[in-house]
């Protein structure tokens, strides 16, 4: 599903990947993913190292990093072709390939999922395009982020990808890429994750204190103070108290018994004084501003109310969504079609964030309807249902519906039981006035 695209036989068949290890000279130590590729992180200030599995062992960022890559990867995606002033929906084999399967072994939706995983965590992703001889798109291929650098040479930019011991080198045509944020250089990027390693080194040291706390059965550490006659006394009441503690913790006992003379005092700060709690609701706050995420998509309804969760809805797609919408689509144009292209481009339909919401879905469809901005037809088709054609495939509006100079006004009768379409006077309306008078 991913890997390197090069690695195919004589016959044209993808061949299995070698993945680099340790020991293999031609992962660059040099590189900047290399951190990454070999399992370790930054230093945070809280004394944890930072690193990209660490920081999705944190809640908050897990759900934070799942919930908008699922998000963006659900939006239906078609592939449009300009007819023209109007657009409509490509049968190309192209429109196929992004809307179900990018290869034959992976789906359009794991491409995009994993794509923006790449995004939200390590901060980049690339996409390496398989063409044939005539310039048609085969294939899309997600490379991995940590054998691919990105560099410029006679300043152009290129690709460098390194995989089953050889060096590639693609050009900037041949890559989608997509990055969470460029450094000033333009080429090199920037992780949300190590870019943020105090905010989550915090929060993976405040999850550990927490669990080392009820591990020993909420017993906080604690000293002991008593009449002990030698060093190795005190070393033997230490460990004595540890394990009778462990034990209670195990037992689920209530009672602590301590020897005649000797006393237990707490050591280090009340978790309650910490405001363990606090800190938790804080960082969950914190990770929710690095990603824009209103909170409340990291269940967080601790301030959440009817009215404001449906705004923070609102913000999701207006400021979040839709910027990360129109940086995937202005790749995917450039890339796919080159710079010169009018003719076709693709689209995220956000509409499609309303799937599970039928009853708003049915009142906009009806609205539009009525209104002549979309025929019947459309609006099956926005529902996979199949088009009725006829009436159903025209424009519709109420008839009701007058020029404000008109309002008031009796209308003629024309010759086709209508008003004239010219606005001129049959010569019947003295009759048909004199008929309505007459009652007949």
């Amino acid at each position: 599903m991913f890997g390197n695209p090069f690695r195919r036989s004589k016959t044209g068949a993808r061949q299995p990947e070698t993945r680099s290890n340790l020991e293999n000279p031609s992962v660059s130590i040099s590189d900047e993913s290399i951190v990454s590729f070999v399992g370790l992180g930054d230093m945070s200030a809280s004394g944890e190292v930072v690193t990209i599995d660490s920081a999705l062992g944190v809640p908050p960022v897990w759900s934070a990093v799942n919930f908008l890559a699922g998000t963006l990867a659900a939006l239906p995606l078609h592939l449009y072709e300009m007819s023209g002033k109007s657009r409509k929906k490509s049968k190309r084999p192209l429109a196929k390939l992004l809307r179900a399967n990018i290869n034959d072994e992976c789906t359009s939706f794991e491409w995009r999922k994993h794509l923006f995983e790449q995004v939200f965590t390590g901060g980049r992703s690339y996409t390496y395009i398989i063409e044939n001889g005539n310039g048609e798109i085969l294939e899309l291929l997600p490379l991995d982020p940590n054998k691919t650098k990105p560099k410029r040479i006679n300043g152009r930019k290129v690709y460098e990808y390194r995989g089953g011991g050889k060096l590639e080198r693609y050009p900037a045509s041949k890559v989608i890429d997509i990055p969470f944020m460029l450094k000033a250089d333009g080429i090199s990027h920037r992780s949300p994750i190590l870019s943020s390693k105090d905010t989550i080194g915090l929060a993976q040291a405040v999850t550990k204190y927490g669990s080392k706390f009820f591990q020993n059965g909420g017993v906080p550490p604690f000293t002991i103070t008593g009449p002990f006659k030698s060093a190795g006394a005190i070393s033997r009441a230490g460990a004595d108290m540890t394990e009778a503690v462990r034990q209670a913790a195990a037992t689920r006992s209530l009672a602590l018994a301590v020897p005649d003379g000797h006393k237990i005092e707490p050591l280090g700060a009340d978790p309650e004084k910490t405001q363990l709690i606090e800190v938790k609701r804080f960082i969950v706050e914190e990770i929710a501003r690095l990603f824009s995420l209103p909170p409340v998509f990291l269940q967080d309804l601790s301030r959440g109310t009817f009215s404001n969760t449906e705004q923070q809805d609102l913000q999701l797609v207006k400021h979040t969504l839709t910027r990360w919408a129109v940086q995937f689509e202005q790749e995917l144009n450039l890339k796919l079609f080159g710079p010169q292209n009018t003719k076709y481009f693709v689209k995220l339909n956000l509409d499609g964030l309303l799937r599970g919401d039928f009853k708003t879905r049915m009142e906009g469809y009806a609205r539009a309807i009525q209104s002549g901005q979309m025929t019947p037809d459309e609006t099956r088709e926005m529902e996979d249902r199949p088009p009725i054609g006829g009436a159903a495939a025209k424009l519709h509006m109420q008839g009701a519906m007058l020029p404000i100079d008109k309002l008031g006004q009796k209308p003629s009768i024309g010759h086709n039981g209508g008003p004239p379409l010219d606005g001129s006077d049959d010569g019947d309306s003295e009759t048909n006035k004199k008929d309505s008078n007459d009652g007949t």
